[in-house]
């Protein structure tokens, strides 16, 4: 599960791991305060980006899309996130005061999707020849 929050919000139970998720850290924030378990600088926008959007709502959908291309072209910076989210409760910290239209909105539906998207492995099965047949193996075939 992945779930975002302000930084300026209190720790709370069921955060899970809590990553910041911001280029610049939070103004007036201090480090025993935020209690996060990382910073990961360069899944946020590029400064280009976040300075070009300036959280104006009617740029939201060009930011959109422009921030989703970055996070394709750097599937590094966000593979961490997606891996710890497999094994529990992350958190997505951000600072914006929008809490709808800010980077963090966008990377959590980003990585859900990529979630959801993952191809399932192929099992594979091993079927057996009836006793009374004569044979020196057994067949491995996929199933879907």
């Amino acid at each position: 599960m992945i779930r975002i929050k302000r930084t300026y919000e209190p720790r709370a139970r069921g955060d899970g791991r809590r990553i910041l998720v911001e280029r610049l850290w939070p103004r007036g924030m201090k480090k025993e305060a935020l209690q996060a378990h990382a910073w990961i600088k360069d899944v946020a926008p590029s400064t280009k980006l976040r300075k070009w959007f300036g959280h104006r709502p009617e740029r939201w959908q060009d930011f959109r899309r422009r921030y989703r291309m970055e996070l394709r072209a750097n599937a590094e910076s966000w593979a961490s996130i997606l891996d710890a989210s497999k094994r529990g409760t992350v958190t997505l910290l951000y600072s914006a005061h929008d809490l709808e239209h800010n980077g963090a909105v966008v990377l959590r539906e980003y990585l859900m999707e990529r979630s959801r998207a993952r191809p399932k492995a192929k099992r594979a099965t091993i079927r057996r020849l009836p006793r009374n047949e004569q044979c020196e193996s057994t067949t491995l075939t996929e199933v879907d």
